[in-house]
């Protein structure tokens, strides 16, 4: 009997748990606001180039469309992932290495992530 009470608060304190972190974690506006500008910026991010999104002006067609981010990359880090370095997951890519060669900081490419998985 104690060994299932404890299982149910487990359970319980996990989902608690999990909601709680996932609030925290959600980047605020003008968190996005910060990274957008870095995305677009043609000294830095310059996303633009390459990838067709919103409120973007002549944007490349090289990479894929930043669209429905949030349901092809569910887990935030593994879109952090690609930002900060895409050779990592295909070393053929020609999207900058963004953090792996110091184009962004970690900062910024943490902005830039928290923009794109708005889209």
């Amino acid at each position: 009997m104690k060994f299932g009470l404890i299982n149910m608060v487990a359970s319980i304190a996990l989902i608690f748990g999990i909601a709680f972190s996932s609030t925290i974690l959600a980047a605020s506006p003008e968190q996005i606001a910060e990274g957008k500008k870095v995305a677009l910026d043609r000294k830095k991010g310059n996303c633009l180039s390459c990838h067709a999104m919103a409120d973007g002006v002549l944007p490349g067609n090289i990479g894929p469309p930043l669209v429905a981010m949030k349901a092809r990359f569910p887990d935030i880090s593994v879109l952090r992932a690609q930002i900060y370095d895409a050779t990592a997951k295909n070393p053929r890519t020609i999207m900058p290495p963004f953090g792996k060669h110091g184009i962004l900081s970690d900062k910024e490419i943490d902005l830039v992530t928290d923009f794109i998985h708005s889209l």
